[in-house]
């Protein structure tokens, strides 16, 4: 969904012939548009114009030059000097990418996204930052600071003159249905002012932090990093992402929102880096399925699925298995995640977490870290990570078929351990079938699977865990929680729907 970077159009141009003939009898006729003018609806100006000539000239081009490294095709046979570089060696291309940003001081100082000034690919740099104004001046920019996690970059150019600039607005009162300008040159369109109307607030798009302004107003290509303006000219949000399976516009696009741009902006214009909370826990949403299994309603706080050693979770006490609601007073929902809540926490804060374990609500105080550096991040989320869904299809036998679950196990025996590769004082049953047709099997269990808990109760014989299903069946439930060990991996916990009767 990301980024839309090339689009087809085709215009189909048609006419039609009407034959009009006038009678004597009919008296002298008027065009149908004859001194007509449509009425502004309620809270919005008759024209946009008076407005968007002020605001245009704060909104600038943005263009890099960029260096990209590209394999030779032919390298490694007869024909790799003849079509590239010596010895077939990968060649050197220049590219370009062309984005908006918008004037925030008179001095010089822009904002825009950071893909806009982002070298495409792992094997491309970025040469020059060139920023063009309305009245195509051109300006060499420097980066000053960019946070990928946001998006957000902000440049400086050395201005021969105060610049017309723009200011932040205030984006929690925007509101469903209000009326918005986006100002930004998509196909290097410069200066391109399009307009309409607020879809959705807080919309989230799979990002951790994403809580963007959805709008209609139509965004493309090029529009990247541009402003979104309120009917006061203020900027309530920095034009980012489209949603568009055809490449084009299609009524759907996303602004980051004042709010979060503002206090990452005014940090990056300083020269820091943008520093964000930190509690050292592995999440996962309370989906239908997991919510059902722990009997809460869903899609209110989040699961975890793992701590970090020595992290403020950790040491506050919070467990794999928890689900946690609020953390200082802010409720966690898809909307607003418990990532971005804790992430827009002051480093060093006590902050009051209520969660519920078993069932039960309890409040624990955590001191808030710091976020660590995405590789070490994406090296937790390795070591906590599973792939049940992503693994071979499931083993079955007669006997899983007429197990509760579709999972046929047996208990844990020294032997079965040591053959397993797993730790010795492991407690459980081990799976020998699954049922491929059910939910069980769907999820990616296997075979060598080890289920440790049921309904957060261990679990040591098929027995116990054919009870535990009974009795979240009785409860009224559709799915049960599963603690589940596979060998190298650390346990997770998997919602399993129970099998229709």
């Amino acid at each position: 969904m990301r980024y839309a970077y090339a689009i087809t159009g085709a215009l189909l141009l048609g006419g039609t012939a009407v034959a009009v003939t006038s009678s004597p009898n009919v008296g002298a006729q008027t065009a149908q548009n004859e001194g007509m003018q449509a009425a502004a609806p309620a809270g919005a100006p008759a024209s946009l114009a008076d407005m968007v000539e002020k605001l245009q000239p704060a909104v600038v081009n943005i263009s890099t030059k960029q260096r990209v490294q590209v394999q030779n095709p032919f390298a490694g046979t007869p024909f790799g000097e003849l079509f590239g570089a010596p010895g077939g060696q990968p060649q050197t291309r220049q590219a370009q990418s062309l984005g908006s940003g918008f004037l925030i001081s008179a001095d010089g100082y822009i904002v825009t996204n950071n893909h806009v000034v982002s070298a495409g690919a792992e094997s491309a740099s970025v040469d020059s930052i060139t920023v063009t104004l309305t009245n195509r001046e051109e300006y060499s920019a420097r980066l000053v600071g960019r946070d990928p996690a946001t998006d957000i970059a902000v440049l400086k150019i050395d201005a021969k003159k105060p610049m017309p600039f723009v200011k932040f607005g205030d984006s929690t009162k925007a509101r469903v249905g209000d009326w918005v300008i986006a100002i930004g040159n998509p196909f290097a369109l410069s200066g391109t002012v399009t307009a309409g109307i607020i879809s959705a607030v807080h919309r989230g798009t799979g990002g951790t932090y994403d809580k963007f302004i959805q709008t209609d107003a139509s965004i493309n290509q090029g529009n990247s990093g541009g402003p979104m303006f309120d009917m006061r000219g203020n900027v309530i949000g920095i034009n980012s992402q489209i949603l568009s399976p055809s490449g084009g516009n299609v009524g759907i696009g996303f602004a980051i929102p004042a709010e979060q741009a503002a206090p990452i902006v005014a940090t990056l214009r300083k020269g820091q880096s943008v520093k964000r909370g930190y509690l050292g826990i592995q999440i996962s949403p309370l989906g239908e399925d997991m919510a059902d299994s722990l009997g809460l309603a869903k899609n209110r706080g989040e699961f975890v699925q793992g701590v970090e050693p020595g992290k403020g979770a950790d040491r506050a006490g919070i467990k794999p298995g928890d689900v946690i609601v609020s953390v200082s007073g802010q409720e966690v929902t898809p909307d607003q995640n418990l990532s971005s809540i804790v992430a827009n926490q002051p480093i060093g804060t006590r902050v009051p977490i209520v969660l519920i374990r078993n069932g039960q609500r309890q409040t624990v105080t955590a001191i808030v870290g710091e976020r660590p550096s995405e590789d070490e991040l994406n090296s937790f989320a390795q070591q906590q990570g599973d792939d049940f869904s992503q693994q071979q299809p499931p083993s079955s036998g007669p006997q899983a078929s007429q197990q509760s679950l579709g999972i046929s196990a047996i208990p844990l025996t020294p032997s079965i351990t040591r053959q397993l590769g797993i730790a010795a004082e492991t407690r459980g049953i081990v799976i020998t079938a699954v049922d491929s047709s059910t939910d069980a099997g769907a999820k990616g269990l296997r075979r060598g699977d080890v289920v440790i808990t049921a309904n957060n109760r261990p679990v040591a014989s098929q027995a116990d865990l054919d009870a535990q299903v009974k009795q979240v069946a009785a409860q009224g439930r559709t799915a049960i929680l599963l603690q589940v060990l596979r060998r190298g991996q650390p346990a997770v916990f998997l919602p399993v729907r129970l099998r229709d009767k």
